[in-house]
């Protein structure tokens, strides 16, 4: 990871080796309620010159490290903008367009992401518990982030890298954490959930066509009425999963090949 390591571990990271740490034991030494975390350093006003000023110039917006914490940015356009390891948390991004936008081991704790649209967006590090994703689109975008307890109900994640990143494990497994997240009704078609953790999320009526659930951790998760046709399970741990009334079962790819098969809890 180069250079980009030591802020990685500054920022309390979510670092995972064969067993996944707890987030809030990775943030222990982080001080949440500190202005550093909660304040803003620029109005909203601010921020709409710096997008025209950017794009007079030739170059998107680049907001690394900002603080922009608890600030309404709902609707606003930030499409391709570098926010590598800004400051949303509380944050209101309703409806704001972050298309292609970095948010590389940004916060964006209880952030408001509502039927915003990321589509192509990397979220390579943040943290991003209890956030707020409903209805928003993150089609192809490389999610890498710790979402514990978020709710992305009716999110589209169609064809988006949630998967371990294979090739940077100096600090360990890096990837996706959902655990007890909300996924109802969120399509999660051809996306890559490989070695994910979804401990205990929700997946009610979501749609997995075609994903990749290799190695990915779905102990305590509700898979109710969920569409699995295509879906990988080589590997998966499914020790206390909830699979009532699944779509396509039969057309799932290496369901006997996943793990804790007689712990399985079905309908």
């Amino acid at each position: 990871m180069g250079r980009r390591l030591p802020v990685v571990m500054a920022c309390g990271m979510l670092v995972v080796g064969a067993v996944a740490a707890p987030a809030q034991d990775m943030m222990q030494h982080v001080d949440l309620t500190s202005p550093e975390m909660t304040s803003a350093e620029m109005t909203r006003a601010d921020l709409e010159a710096a997008i025209v000023a950017a794009a007079k110039a030739g170059r998107v917006v680049d907001l690394t490290g900002k603080k922009l914490s608890g600030l309404d940015l709902s609707g606003l356009d930030l499409s391709h903008a570098v926010l590598r390891a800004a400051k949303l948390n509380k944050t209101k991004l309703a409806g704001a367009k972050l298309d292609a936008a970095i948010l590389d081991q940004a916060w964006l704790l209880a952030a408001d992401l509502s039927g915003a649209s990321l589509k192509g967006a990397s979220m390579f590090a943040a943290q991003m518990q209890r956030a707020r994703i409903d209805g928003a689109d993150l089609s192809h975008a490389r999610i890498a982030a710790d979402l514990t307890g978020a709710s992305l109900v009716g999110a589209s994640l169609i064809g988006a890298n949630l998967g371990a990143d294979m090739k940077n494990q100096s600090m360990g497994l890096m990837r996706a954490v959902l655990r007890s997240a909300k996924l109802d009704r969120a399509v999660l078609r051809d996306a890559n959930l490989s070695r994910a953790d979804l401990e205990f999320a929700s997946l009610r009526n979501a749609d997995l066509t075609n994903a990749s659930l290799a190695g990915a951790a779905l102990g305590g998760a509700i898979l109710v009425e969920v569409i699995v046709a295509g879906a990988d399970f080589l590997g998966a741990d499914l020790a206390s999963t909830r699979l009532i009334a699944p779509i396509g079962l039969e057309a799932a790819k290496n369901f006997d090949k996943a793990q804790n098969l007689d712990r399985l809890l079905r309908q």
